[in-house]
């Protein structure tokens, strides 16, 4: 290998090993595109007060505390208050549940895990395909299922504004496995909700918020991406133009070699 390619590899490599992870986590096959956008504020601030509403009773954002969220949301300490802390905490405290970890167990079978990191380790699109693919399923006890996280037992928190979906199947063929997992031995081909079971919201709105969601713990996952999306275009600008001093420079050096 000569200089050039060993120089091309370090390179390549380097820059792999600087993608975020919830870049490579994201590409996952069977996935929905979230088209989530960190420098949406409406939408981070959604995003906050839905996880909040729906999610916070059960998990925790155990490296997030409300003035970070608040501070970087564009949010006062009040609207914080008011709108984002359920559990009592101080404006400086982390994002904590208030339920107790043996009820936890008790109920669920398992603490319901932390969710600081999950934008980070699966990615927002996973988060976003998730919160659209439960379904009704009386044989879990919860009543939910997922076709993303089979038999999790998690439920459908979001119901009320989803509806309840119902999967619509279709027989097997052969061996091969069920891209979106079996109900009652048969593939399931999609989710459809019902008009006897509709939701609050309509499809779209519903959207929008699963996008929301995403969008927040996609920032949760990692609050300083904020500032380093608002610093990129002035650091690349910054480097197109130090480039082209270092190419006039270097032709001053070497015009008078040739």
């Amino acid at each position: 290998m000569t200089k050039r390619q060993s120089i091309f590899v370090s390179l390549v490599v380097a820059a792999v090993a600087a993608m975020p992870m919830s870049a490579i986590a994201s590409e996952g096959e069977g996935l929905l595109e979230a088209n989530t956008h960190l420098t949406d504020q409406a939408s981070l601030q959604r995003g906050a007060q839905l996880f909040m509403n729906y999610c916070s009773g059960c998990h925790s954002l155990k490296y997030m505390r409300y003035g970070r969220i608040g501070d970087d949301l564009g949010l006062t300490e009040k609207q914080v208050t008011e709108n984002l802390d359920f559990t009592g905490a101080k404006y400086l405290d982390h994002v904590n549940v208030a339920m107790n970890p043996v009820d936890a167990a008790n109920w669920f079978g398992k603490t319901p895990p932390d969710l600081s990191l999950t934008a980070r380790s699966r990615g927002p699109n996973w988060i976003y395909t998730y919160l659209k693919s439960f379904y009704a399923d009386e044989s879990r006890p919860s009543g939910w299922n997922n076709t993303i996280l089979p038999n999790a037992s998690m439920p459908n928190v979001l119901w009320q504004l989803q509806g309840v979906q119902h999967p619509v199947t279709e027989p097997k063929h052969g061996s091969e496995p069920c891209a979106k997992g079996e109900f009652n031995g048969q593939c399931i081909k999609e989710l459809v909700v019902d008009d006897a079971h509709k939701g609050q919201l309509t499809p779209e709105q519903y959207d929008r918020d699963a996008r929301d969601i995403s969008a927040f713990l996609q920032y949760a996952a990692e609050p300083a991406a904020l500032e380093r999306e608002a610093w990129g275009w002035k650091v690349v600008l910054f480097l197109a133009f130090f480039s082209l001093l270092a190419y006039l420079l270097k032709k001053e050096y070497w015009r008078d070699v040739h």
